[in-house]
């Protein structure tokens, strides 16, 4: 069975409770599970998946179980989340932070055997770190990323978007069981679209850890949600300006994948896209809102094919059906 190892690597900034990283009290590790079915430990190919904003590494596992049999599929628990150490500074959970630290995971797996060739796969929040990486900025990452997808994200972040994230985001929920974590999830995703029940099961389990008081509780920090709750329209505009600055020096080929029902990529921001910097290629999918969670044949083939031309699911894999198009334009 091809199953991933989970990894870390130590990042500057402290940790909140720093968990055996020595004397040198100002880093925190950010953990990271490393797909290779290609029986090469050192295989020069490798694509990094990157979360959303309250999710965590595993969200990828369909999709990476698909691609690790050809490259190495690095998925970070972005500093906060999952396994990674919480942050002592809360006002420190941001995308330059989150962006350091994947400049620090790229430096330390080229430091252990070369990258030729570097991809990046980003859902949200982990597409707008992935921009900053792409982009010609301090951010820039140590090997040039060659091709990236943005899944269901751009500069632009519709405000009202926002606002119905914060409603959740950090919010003490306590849960009795998996199923009823799921059932409450889903009523918060409903943008991630259809799922079967298993599918469904699969990505809510590594989004729990249980409490001491007994029960469970979702897997991040709740303190994520302070700069988020900071934030004000005019905060977001500048931050929106520096984002379409990074895009607009994108030079990695882009694919740009756009729930229809999205409130965050509106069709205008999706068009623009299209238009400036790399010119991404947008594929729009019906029946999907913020944002699809890449589980599905079709969209697993479609990240596939547009990383790796000429892919086809192996045997083991689903059967993947024809990826959904929409020609060049959202």
């Amino acid at each position: 069975m091809n199953e991933p190892t989970l990894n870390y690597v130590l990042c500057p900034g402290a940790a909140a409770v720093p968990q055996g990283v020595g004397t040198d009290a100002d880093v925190h590790r950010m953990a990271y599970w490393e797909w290779n079915a290609t029986g090469d430990p050192h295989h020069p190919h490798v694509v990094v998946c990157v979360h959303g904003l309250s999710r965590q590494s595993r969200d990828f596992d369909v999709l990476a179980r698909a691609l690790s049999r050809h490259v190495r599929v690095i998925c970070p628990d972005v500093a906060g989340r999952g396994h990674s150490d919480w942050l002592a500074d809360p006002m420190d959970y941001g995308l330059q932070r989150y962006a350091s630290d994947m400049q620090t995971l790229i430096a330390q797996l080229q430091a252990r055997s070369p990258l030729h060739t570097l991809d990046w796969v980003g859902t949200s929040m982990g597409g707008l770190i992935g921009m900053l990486l792409a982009s010609e900025s301090p951010f820039a990452s140590p090997v040039p990323i060659r091709r990236l997808v943005l899944n269901d994200v751009g500069p632009r972040v519709q405000w009202q978007a926002l606002l119905r994230i914060g409603e959740y985001l950090g919010q003490p929920l306590v849960f009795t069981s998996l199923a009823q974590a799921a059932e409450a999830l889903r009523l918060i995703s409903a943008g991630f679209g259809p799922h079967t029940e298993q599918q469904w099961l699969d990505l809510t389990a590594p989004m729990l850890k249980p409490r001491l008081e007994g029960g469970l509780q979702l897997h991040y920090d709740p303190d994520i949600a302070m700069p988020f709750q900071a934030m004000n329209p005019d905060m977001a505009l500048a931050g929106e300006a520096l984002l379409w600055a990074a895009y607009d020096s994108i030079r990695a080929q882009t694919l740009l994948i756009r729930g229809e029902q999205s409130d965050l990529l509106s069709v205008e921001t999706a068009q623009a896209m299209v238009e400036r910097g790399p010119r991404a290629r947008c594929v729009t999918l019906p029946g999907f809102g913020h944002a699809p969670t890449l589980v599905a044949a079709p969209q697993v083939a479609l990240v596939a094919q547009f990383l790796l031309p000429g892919w086809t699911a192996d045997q083991e894999d689903m059967a993947a059906e024809p990826a959904l198009e929409s020609g060049a334009r959202p």
